[in-house]
């Protein structure tokens, strides 16, 4: 189906970012998963393209676009091509708005310019060893010093995205108890200097898929944060991570509709070229129905974000629409992709294959940002239920 949520200038990006992927990133797939990171040097060169600030304000270094389209546009090649740009995505397009929405101009300035670069990479720490979904239960502490002029951090983040690489992690902690009546408040947003005395890089954790993607756990002790690295109010953090949550389901809903996309282009074109009982597997009936309505999925999932895409960049995106659009793109390729892996039969199941690949990065989108449960769970309240 035609694209038009996407202009001539999207497209144009669209076609530097092929390039780029082919020449920079595919032939250095297999060094990356093997090392578990992606190099520092290559989130540099995507900051000399401009792809880490596309939505910067250009005081900043940026590129001064609104909207989600040109991350969209990444991500769709970034799957077309089988390959992985580690956490620059997750760098640009869910942690550095928080930056760009709650900093003070002096933060901004000091922070910003390196992010664009790619000298500064970011991570956020959220989840702790107890604490998935359920952010107000946050055991991580800060406090103020006597003198008040930093904070005091303890605690300890697991799966923190990026977390051997990053410079700047924002840190979600408890600066004050919370009340019985509202176990939200109380709740921080230190941004945190990895150089910092007592911070520490924990295990670099082993996961099913996103090899290239570093992960790890992160622990603080007795880390001083000077207060001018506080971000957004205090103890107000959880309006900040709910004011950006939406963003951060839409970007997924765009990945998984990608991903999905994706696998039936792969599935199309290994089904086309191998050949079983003296006929290409695509020419089966069954091989014919399985991508027939693996491609009607993949478009209704496509639509599904693009919509949201467009109400985010009307700033109309509402959390239930946003819980919509993830639960359905998420959901839709674990069926596309599993069903595409299948008609790659034993192949499907070979890692240097970018179906395998597909299959096992894609299973964590249906948790991360919020499990499909979750969603439901909001979707419902949506509905009156």
């Amino acid at each position: 189906m035609p694209r038009t949520v996407f202009n001539e200038e999207h497209e144009a990006f669209r076609e530097m970012v092929r390039d780029f992927l082919t020449k920079e990133a595919a032939p250095h797939l297999q060094d990356w998963l093997a090392a578990k990171a992606v190099p520092r040097d290559f989130y540099r060169r995507l900051g000399e393209l401009g792809i880490l600030g596309i939505e910067v304000p250009e005081e900043y270094g940026g590129g001064a676009q609104s909207g989600h389209h040109f991350g969209a546009v990444l991500a769709e090649e970034v799957a077309r091509a089988g390959v992985t740009v580690g956490t620059a995505m997750t760098h640009t397009n869910i942690i550095l708005p928080y930056l760009l929405h709650f900093a003070t101009e002096e933060q901004k300035r000091r922070w910003v310019p390196g992010c664009v670069s790619g000298d500064l990479m970011l991570a956020i720490a959220m989840t702790e060893p107890g604490t998935g979904s359920d952010l107000a239960g946050i055991q991580t502490s800060a406090k103020l010093s006597e003198d008040g002029t930093h904070y005091v951090l303890n605690g300890a983040k697991t799966f923190i995205t990026g977390g051997t690489q990053c410079d700047l992690v924002l840190v979600v902690c408890r600066t004050s108890p919370a009340p019985a009546e509202n176990r939200r408040k109380g709740l921080s947003i230190l941004v945190v200097d990895t150089a910092s005395a007592g911070f520490a890089v924990g295990r670099s954790l082993h996961k099913i898929g996103l090899h290239a993607s570093d992960t790890a756990e992160l622990s603080f002790s007795d880390v001083k944060v000077p207060v001018e690295n506080l971000l957004g109010e205090e103890g107000e953090a959880f309006t900040c991570l709910t004011a950006n949550l939406p963003r951060e389901r839409l970007v997924i809903a765009v990945q998984a509709a990608a991903a999905a996309d994706a696998a039936v282009r792969f599935a199309r074109e290994y089904t086309q070229d191998r050949q079983v009982f003296g006929k290409t597997v695509s020419s089966f009936q069954n091989t014919k129905f399985v991508l027939a309505e693996c491609a009607t999925e993949v478009e209704a999932a496509r639509l599904l974000a693009y919509e949201a895409l467009e109400r985010d960049a009307r700033g109309e995106l509402t959390a239930d629409y946003a819980a919509m659009a993830k639960l359905f793109c998420t959901e839709t390729a674990g069926r596309v992709i599993d069903k595409c892996l299948q008609l790659h039969g034993g192949y499907g199941y070979m890692l240097e294959y970018p179906i395998a690949r597909l299959y096992a990065d894609t299973r964590v989108m249906r948790i991360y940002g919020g499990t499909s449960e979750v969603m439901k769970t909001i979707i419902a309240k949506s509905i009156g239920l």
